[in-house]
């Protein structure tokens, strides 16, 4: 059995003072210690070999790797394994190799010092990472805690809460907390002026104006918050292709066919760290796509040039495919012998050829055919008369 070397010690604001005594003792005899440059102040009292975090950052792996066989500490903000670099390194190294020393999270405490029930909170971060992903997260009477990336981080959230009416919402920014400088600043979103530390923790009371943005997590949200040159996949049927689609944690998504990217976005926003990539061979479009991602908290949406099939080479295996453009027998092949076992595939037609092409494929393979049409209440001279917008026709099946 493999004996545990690497030390993975979760520290606060309160230095060595705040560890456990069996934790210090673990710090006390490291040979080496591997961290940022604030964990290397608070643990200045220990006489080790010091490490700074390597660049770029996936260079730690293979600097860890080397020191096998020696004691090894690194040091880590809070609890290691909750949005920090424990969780990195456990899935690269055997974990019975590592014990983790978990210290009070910046959640924890900032939970404490609003009185807040951490169950009912959404934890976020965007340290290092874009900040247009808590946009996802802003909801009535939301309570959000975001790990920030700097002092510019709150000003930003702060302008993305007004612009979608949400400027009345109570914002505290928490730094150094637990340690002697230990700060707190107040404010609301809409006139929120404050210059805070850079290493900090930003609580979020989201209060809705009457005119607020409602973007809901589960799929359906309004066409006119795409940006479209009118080719998209129209609200209810969005919503009835995404729940086929079926998102899950961490998932990944084929959207071939992407166009403005509406379905992708919708996938990525209703599970958490679901991943998509679009497939869309014009130039406009994808920068479309791009440009909804953003501005509805999903940046990371991945875009891909080409046409279908060829293009599908070489991408990681999705656990759904959507087809909404490029539908053909060759794509079809292809991106099913892509599909990961219980992956779900749907595409959609509009076109009698298509819808051609569906029915064929149904015959074959089996699923659910059906088929999707809309009606809109609009004014027919001084009355109200139902107009038809064009059938759909949806296939969906899971790969058994």
């Amino acid at each position: 059995m493999t004996d545990p070397w690497l030390h993975i010690v979760g520290i606060g604001e309160d230095g060595m003072e705040g560890l456990v005594p069996a934790t210090r003792a673990v710090v006390e005899a490291a040979e080496i210690i591997i961290g940022g440059d604030r964990h290397h102040t608070l643990t200045d009292t220990v006489a080790a070999e010091r490490l700074a975090w390597p660049h770029p950052f996936d260079a730690l792996i293979s600097t860890i790797a080397a020191l096998r066989g020696k004691r090894v500490v690194i040091l880590a903000t809070g609890d290691p394994l909750w949005f920090s670099v424990g969780a990195r390194i456990g899935r690269a190294i055997n974990p019975a190799e590592i014990v983790y020393h978990p210290q009070l999270s910046a959640f924890q405490l900032a939970a404490a010092r609003m009185g807040w029930s951490l169950p009912d909170v959404e934890t976020l971060t965007v340290h290092g990472r874009p900040v247009e992903q808590m946009i996802a997260f802003i909801q009535p009477d939301a309570q959000l805690l975001v790990l920030t990336t700097g002092a510019e981080t709150p000003a930003q959230i702060a302008r993305f809460l007004t612009e979608r009416g949400f400027g009345k919402s109570r914002m505290t920014v928490l730094a150094a907390m637990g340690g002697k400088d230990e700060a707190r600043f107040d404010g609301l979103a809409e006139n929120w002026d404050h210059t805070v530390p850079a290493f900090n923790t930003l609580a979020v009371e989201c209060v809705a104006a009457p005119d607020a943005a409602l973007l809901p997590r589960v799929p359906g949200l309004a066409d006119e918050l795409f940006l479209s040159d009118g080719t998209m996949t129209k609200q209810e049927v969005r919503a009835a292709t995404v729940a086929k689609l079926m998102p899950m944690r961490g998932a990944l998504l084929w959207d071939i066919g992407t166009g403005c990217g509406s379905v992708a976005i919708e996938w990525m926003r209703a599970a958490r760290y679901a991943r998509a990539i679009g497939i869309e061979p014009r130039a406009d479009r994808r920068a479309m796509a791009a440009a909804n991602a953003l501005a509805l908290g999903v940046p990371k949406l991945a875009l891909v040039e080409g046409s279908v099939p060829a293009a599908l080479g070489g991408l990681d295996a999705p656990d759904a495919i959507f087809i909404g453009g490029g539908l053909s027998r060759e794509t079809f092949d292809a991106a099913w012998a892509a599909l990961r076992p219980l992956g779900r595939l749907v595409a959609n037609a509009v076109t009698l050829e298509s819808e051609a092409e569906l029915i064929a494929l149904h015959k074959e393979h089996g699923g659910d055919l059906v088929k999707l049409q809309v009606h809109r209440a609009e004014p027919v001279g001084r009355l109200t008369g139902w107009r038809p917008s064009m059938p759909v026709t949806q296939w969906s099946l899971v790969k058994r």
